[in-house]
């Protein structure tokens, strides 16, 4: 039997001149050079440009798409998974992911690292959501210095559940 690769999913916000792209366009070539495959929303801002990266260095893009249609992704993806599921879709992006990388973000990506959290899918970012989970003190997520720290942490963790 083959082992099938790690899935990494790339969560951010979804504007079109977010600070984030660089950072995002990094994180995308890291998880394709690394022979992961990256999940994304499919839509614009971080989703987008972390599927420019991965695509320009040859990497698997597969768009879980909160619309009813292949045809709305935005993001360059080789795979459109389209959910009809708006906002809901973010269970199914971190449920097929083996490990979640933040980078800055809205709500929605905190709805993100909250399913991560929940379903223990290992979640790590970098210039996202910072608050204790309530009760605890606990961290959110972990906080990385760099995007490269932060895709080289949420790969190693994607070791240790990557084909399940």
């Amino acid at each position: 039997m083959t082992e099938s690769p790690r899935q990494v999913a790339v969560c951010g916000d979804g504007d079109p001149r977010t600070p984030h792209a660089e950072t995002a366009r990094t994180a995308g070539r890291l998880i394709a050079e690394a022979g992961a495959v990256l999940l994304t929303g499919g839509m614009t801002g971080v989703m987008a440009a972390a599927s420019e990266g991965a695509r320009a260095a040859g990497g698997l893009v597969v768009a879980v798409l909160p619309g009813g249609s292949t045809k709305s992704a935005v993001a360059p993806a080789q795979v459109r998974i389209a959910t009809g599921a708006g906002e809901a879709r973010n269970v199914v992006l971190v449920r097929s992911a083996d490990a979640v990388v933040a980078i800055g973000g809205a709500f929605g990506t905190l709805s993100e690292i909250a399913i991560a959290r929940k379903l223990e899918v290992p979640v790590v970012g970098y210039q996202t959501w910072e608050a204790p989970v309530p009760g605890t003190g606990e961290p959110l997520l972990e906080q990385c210095d760099s995007i490269e720290e932060a895709v080289a942490r949420a790969l190693t963790a994607a070791d240790d559940g990557a084909g399940t």
